[in-house]
């Protein structure tokens, strides 16, 4: 049961860091500009990278 008490506390931080993240988002001045500029580098970097794995995978399975 000591794995259910670890995944009790890791969703409950991630639906607090949800409840933090919403609070910056919504306030005032630059910082909902910022959130967003940093959601689009993480969405990208993560697309670029995903996508050279994939490639990198594909390339062991196939022949020359």
């Amino acid at each position: 049961m000591e794995s259910a008490i670890a995944l009790n506390v890791l969703v409950d931080n991630i639906v607090e860091m949800n409840e933090h993240f919403g609070n910056v988002a919504a306030g005032d001045g630059a910082a909902p500009l910022l959130v967003l500029v940093g959601t689009i580098l993480v969405i990208f970097s993560v697309a670029v990278f995903g996508g050279l794995t994939l490639g990198a995978v594909g390339s062991l399975f196939t022949s020359n």
